[in-house]
């Protein structure tokens, strides 16, 4: 993990925003967090935590975007795996 990726699980730790700090962890180290927590427990916590971030940032409208194509795709994958 570079520092960057260091002071942002420091800052959910300090927030109290736990679930976020291991989610963080996970991903910066190449892991799917979905591997190890349910998948809408996932989803939640990319909502509250990417809105939370989009009030603190200039580039909101790109975040959200971001934010809907991973979910999309994320949907369609289990789709996939179920059938």
């Amino acid at each position: 993990m570079n520092n960057k990726q260091v002071e942002e699980v420091i800052k959910a730790i300090l927030t109290r925003k736990y679930s976020w700090a291991c989610v963080l962890i996970l991903r910066f180290h190449g892991y799917d967090p979905v591997d190890y927590i349910p998948y809408r427990t996932y989803i939640r916590l990319l909502k509250d935590n990417y809105q939370a971030h989009q009030k603190d940032t200039s580039d909101a409208v790109v975040r959200t975007v971001d934010f809907n194509d991973f979910k999309s795709n994320k949907m369609q994958l289990v789709k996939q795996k179920k059938s």
